[in-house]
């Protein structure tokens, strides 16, 4: 299991939409990493399905993307805010636009 926990993840809550055929679910990020988000949703994808990805960025910018939900932990909606986590794992497939805004973003967070 440790393997899979190599990628450095960074918790951050940004808002955004997400949905199977187009973004119309509002969600936020509970963290973020090169590779993929954690998405906090009481309304999961199922895993291996791609979702469509509308990510708020803090400056304004709307970076969009295509992720396939590796996970996913449904709760009933009453309890998302009780418990540590309730969402879904999304591995980034492709940008469609904004790349270099996530990619710096990201590398940002890592810094002191």
């Amino acid at each position: 299991m440790s393997g899979k926990r190599d990628i450095s993840r960074f918790r951050k809550r940004l808002s955004l939409k997400f949905g199977i055929d187009a973004p119309n679910k509002v969600a936020f990020t509970e963290d973020l990493s090169q590779e993929g988000l954690f998405v906090k949703t009481v309304y999961p994808s199922p895993p291996g399905s791609q979702v469509h990805i509308a990510l708020n960025m803090p400056d304004g910018e709307t970076v969009l993307l295509v992720g396939m939900t590796r996970w996913r932990k449904t709760v009933p909606p009453q309890v998302i805010h009780l418990v540590k986590k309730c969402g879904m794992g999304v591995k980034i497939l492709t940008f469609i636009s904004g790349e270099e805004i996530y990619r710096l973003y990201v590398s940002k967070l890592n810094q002191p």
